[in-house]
């Protein structure tokens, strides 16, 4: 049986590890578009940026375990059709047969072409490649115009101001991570950066003069998910490629990991997806148990972390669609602080800041009741 992953990334290389350490013997091959072995992404807008650590402690493992472990990746590779009725797809380099075909394909970062065009040295973050060359360009001596006060853009104003770059950061919304944190606590977000010295422009829509006063700018808009691949084989798409609880695609011998799964979650009970790390391990180890046969269905709460000047923050779970009633707060945000989501008087999301013993009460919260305001 040949088990073949397109896409070398994290959720990719977990399928293929997990493969390995559940006794799988048959051949793995991974496919990537990219020249570089499977590496994690979080670094690059973190320790790596900041200069903490070298863009090779991003690496999930070096050459030498992949040969180890028999897993052939193939980088420097695009798949370029799936052939689902022949079971096999079509690359750049041939032609490779699949029992089972894992899709792991990421996203993309959204591009604005205000910023392509305004003259200004412009910055995506996704690649080692990016990383590298934004971290030259945060030096002391320059102005640097961050669109969008998501994760990535907040990260990236705290490498910024780290390096003594000034930083400004233009926002759509009334506060950054409104949509995520909700304003109760995303305004504790906007207060660090302020105090850090970051311009931080809010509620308005960036314009070419707005860039006109930059060296370099960096575009941290959000991502989309790869499903071109999918979508041209007839695999159903829909802000992703749609599985159900196993991973599994609409062909009975196709899943999806990571960035691109649009999942039926069991719990949540609607389709989530997610963009984080966790779940690309937790997914990945999860679709290589459907392909060894265990019904295990993957019902992980969505889970991510940020670290931005002293701060460093998780969440757990999603206030998806239907919101949340309140929030209840405890500790102050520059010392340990908790925060939890509630809903019908059941935690649908909760969070920790600086309070590392409190990770997993606050994971385990969710889906409980409250605790006491």
């Amino acid at each position: 049986m040949s088990v073949v992953i397109v896409g070398a990334g994290l959720a990719g290389a977990n399928v293929a590890e997990t493969l390995r350490q559940r006794g799988y013997d048959g051949e793995v091959v991974i496919y990537g578009v990219e020249e570089h072995l499977p590496y994690e992404r979080p670094p690059l807008s973190k320790a790596v940026l900041l200069g903490d650590k070298e863009a090779d402690s991003a690496f999930v493992h070096d050459e030498a375990w992949w040969r180890e472990h028999d897993i052939d990746v193939r980088t420097g590779v695009e798949v370029q059709t799936i052939d689902l009725a022949g079971r096999r797809v079509v690359t750049s380099a041939g032609e490779q047969p699949y029992e089972w075909l894992v899709l792991a394909t990421g996203s993309e970062p959204r591009r604005l072409r205000l910023a392509d065009e305004a003259g200004r040295p412009v910055h995506y973050l996704r690649t080692v490649e990016d990383s590298l060359a934004l971290k030259e360009s945060l030096t002391s001596d320059a102005r640097v115009h961050i669109i969008g006060a998501g994760w990535i853009g907040l990260e990236v104003a705290s490498a910024a101001r780290a390096a003594g770059a000034a930083v400004t950061v233009h926002e759509s919304a009334d506060l950054p991570l409104l949509a995520v944190l909700g304003p109760e606590v995303a305004q504790h977000f906007a207060d660090l950066h302020r105090s850090h010295g970051v311009d931080l422009r809010l509620g308005t829509s960036v314009t070419a003069d707005d860039l006109a006063e930059a060296d370099l700018v960096v575009v941290g808009i959000g991502a989309a998910p790869r499903t071109a691949l999918a979508e041209a084989a007839g695999l159903d798409v829909d802000n992703g490629v749609l599985v159900d609880e196993l991973l599994r695609t609409s062909d009975d011998h196709v899943l999806a990991v990571g960035d691109i799964a649009n999942e039926q979650h069991p719990v949540l009970g609607r389709r989530v997806r997610v963009e984080h790390w966790d779940n690309a391990i937790e997914q990945g180890k999860a679709a290589a148990a459907t392909i060894l046969g265990a019904a295990e269905p993957y019902d992980r709460m969505p889970y991510f972390f940020t670290d931005q000047y002293d701060l460093g923050m998780e969440y757990f779970g999603h206030t998806g669609p239907d919101g949340y009633d309140r929030v209840i707060t405890r500790g102050d945000f520059s010392g340990p602080f908790r925060a939890w989501w509630v809903r019908d008087d059941t935690v649908v999301a909760a969070m920790q800041a600086n309070d590392w013993d409190a990770s997993d009460e606050m994971r385990a919260s969710v889906g409980q009741a409250p605790p006491a305001e």
